[in-house]
Parts: C-alpha cells; structure tokens; sequence
C-alpha cells in the first residue's frame, strides 16, 4: 500500500459546477430542487465565475488560485481556509464573508465590498486515512494578503487582526472601523485610505505609506511608524473653528446673509485652508461664491448645499454627501473627492448674463468611486480628472471636456 498521502483539493468537471450553481439559484429563491452550493476542498483554479450570485455558499478549503470572480457576490459565503491567490475579485460582494485562514497573496480586490468580513488568521484539519489530521497548507501562510490589490475597497468594520499584508495596496480603500491590531503592513501603500476609527494597535507599519491618510479616532497604540510617509494625514477635527476671533459658523451666517440680501448686507467670504468638520453639517447652507481652497469638508452632510461659482480648489470631499447640492461653476480644481455621493447634483455651467456663463472645472479632480448618478455635469471640465470605479449611470455628460 502506498503510504502516499491523498489529494485534498477534488477535481470538479465544468458540467458538475454547472449544476451545482443552478441548484444554488434555486436554493436562494426558495425553490423546489434547491440546494446550498457546497464545494469545499474543490478544486477550480482558473475557474471563470464572473457575476455569479454565490450568496452563503460553503467554498471552505476551496482552491481558486488565478480564478475570475468579478461582480461576483460571495456575501457570507464561507471560504475559511481557501487559496485565492492571484484571483481576480475586482467589484465582488464579500460583505460578511468568512475569509479566516485564506490567502489572497497577489489577488486583485481593486473596488470589492469586503465590510463586515473576516480576515484573521485561521487553520483547517483534515483528516487523513493514512496520517490521521494533518493541516491544510498553502504555500504561502493563512490570513496573507501580501501584494493583494485592493484599491477602493470596503473594508469597514473587517476583522483583520494579525493579517499579513506587506506590500499591499489599500490606494483610497475604506478600513474605517477595522480591526487591525497587531497586523503586518510593511510597506503597503494606503494613500487616501479611510482609517477612521480603526484599532491599529501593535501594527507594523514600517515603510508603509500614507499619504493623505485618514486616522481620525484611529487607535495606534504601540504601531511600528519607522519610515512612514505621513505626508498630509488627515487627523481628527478641532472642537470648534474660529475666523478672526470669531466662531466659524457664526461668520457662515454672515456670507448667507451677503446672499440673501443681494450684496446689501454681511459680506462674501474669504476662507483659505478651514477645516469645516467641526460643523457636522452644511446641509441647504447657501454659501454661493464662497472661496475656501484648500479646505476640508470630509465626511460632511452637504446635501442641497448652495456653492455656485465657488472657489473649493484643492479641497477634502472625500465621503462628503453632496446630493443634489448646487456646485455649478464652481472651482474643484484638484479636489480630493473619492467615495462622494454626488448623486443628483448640478455640476453644469453657471450662466452670469445673457450669453455668459462660467464652467464648472474639475480638472486633475480625483472621484475615485464617487457617486455622479443622476448628476448633471453639461460642459463640465474633466481634464485628467480620475473617474475609477465612480458610478456615472444617469450621469449627463454632454459637451464635458474629458481626455479621450
């Protein structure tokens, strides 16, 4: 007898997997003749299961080295365990998934939703007729994310303690709320990341960079920061804002009143560089004309808010929700406006006279996954604006200027 142990990822025919997706649809629909997708140990590398609707199936263990699963919705699918190396999950589901032990050494995650999910470390046992339990082992370690892409992905609120990630890219990625204490992140890349109100405690950044990062409420006790590129990292708001000794909402009021009144009474702001969080809110304000380069409005309720003619050159957007706010002919050169809700919005052309009008210009603008659905950008500026993974459906873009 050979003393050989036996394969532990089973071979699976395209007609068999076929079968067993379609017995999933039904199970998800309540249907007679459903059953839950249970492939675990299986073995599809290589597999292409692009925009397949995966919900709750048991991949545990599975080998999807180089696999094809964009779109594809793996919410609170299990894949404890599971080889996802160089698999390409760009825009996939995986809210709440259970990803325990898996290795996504060199996957790309590039705009997947991976909030609520499971990422720590974590070890399968199989069992073995001729060496009893033994553990399934990848050739690289559980719970690695080295040199993964995941640019503009949702993490929010991940459980990824003691993850191994050096190398990876989080560029824009949202890990608000993540567990990340004592994670590895050597050398990653987490430029323009939300790391609001994560828990790094313990973690080995060394090396990594964070440009533009934001670490509001973020737990760094006891983080390796050797050589960390800090450069513009976005920390938590002041309790409150003054302007000449006054406070910063009570000189907001005088601008509305320069707008209400036609230019009779208060006056037109000036107001460079003002961190406007403090404020919560700015929603239906009517700050037509306001010029604030280089200010931050992060996170901010915006929705309605009156900034025709504006100058927001280089401003902080990101995360801001500005739903059908008034921003025609404003000034959003190079304003950082990843993850906005810009739906609804009027971004078109602001007439001042008969025949006249002013554009409004988003040039270098960065609207990595931004929300434009809905909006109306007639004639906009859009030169080297960076539009990745931003959802236009709706979006009137007629006469804008965009590089071809």
């Amino acid at each position: 007898m050979s003393s050989q142990a036996q394969p532990y990822h089973l071979a699976l025919d395209a007609q068999s997997l076929r079968d067993a997706v379609d017995a999933h649809q039904k199970y998800l629909a309540g249907r007679s003749g459903g059953r839950r997708l249970s492939l675990t140990y299986a073995d599809l590398s290589n597999c292409s299961l692009d925009g397949l609707d995966l919900r709750e199936a048991d991949l545990a263990g599975a080998k999807l080295t180089g696999a094809s699963l964009i779109k594809t919705n793996l919410t609170r699918a299990i894949l404890f365990g599971s080889d996802l190396r160089e698999a390409d999950l760009r825009r996939a589901n995986l809210k709440r998934a259970d990803l325990r032990g898996a290795c996504l050494r060199g996957a790309n995650l590039a705009g997947a939703d991976l909030s609520g999910c499971d990422l720590r470390e974590g070890r399968i046992a199989l069992q073995d007729k001729l060496d009893g339990f033994r553990i399934l082992r990848h050739e690289h370690r559980p719970g690695e994310l080295n040199y993964a892409v995941l640019t503009g992905a949702n993490l929010s609120g991940a459980q990824m303690t003691s993850t191994v990630a050096m190398a990876s890219d989080f560029t824009d990625a949202n890990l608000s709320g993540a567990h990340l204490s004592g994670a590895r992140l050597t050398r990653a890349v987490l430029d323009g990341a939300d790391l609001s109100g994560a828990d790094l405690g313990g973690a080995d950044l060394s090396g990594a960079s964070m440009k533009r990062t934001v670490v509001a409420g973020a737990n760094l006790d006891n983080a390796n920061l050797d050589n960390v590129d800090l450069t513009e990292v976005l920390k938590g708001p002041p309790p409150i804002v003054y302007v000449d000794d006054r406070a910063l909402d009570e000189v907001l009021v005088d601008h509305e009143t320069y707008c209400d009144s036609g230019g009779r009474k208060g006056a037109i702001l000036s107001l460079p560089a003002i961190d406007f969080r403090p404020l919560k809110a700015l929603r239906g304000r009517r700050l037509t004309g306001l010029s604030a380069p280089g200010s931050i409005f992060f996170g901010l309720d915006m929705q309605k808010v009156q900034l025709q003619g504006a100058d927001l050159t280089g401003c902080d957007f990101r995360g801001a929700d500005l739903r059908e706010a008034d921003l025609r002919g404003a000034k959003l050169v190079d304003a950082q406006m990843t993850r906005c809700d810009l739906r609804g919005a009027k971004l078109g052309p602001l007439m001042i006279s008969e025949g006249r009008f002013v554009r409004t210009d988003l040039t270098r603008a960065t609207l990595r996954a931004a929300d434009l659905r809905g909006a109306s950008a007639k004639r906009a500026r859009l030169l080297e604006a960076d539009l990745t993974q931003a959802k236009v459906a709706g979006c009137d873009l007629t006469g804008a200027e965009m590089e071809t």
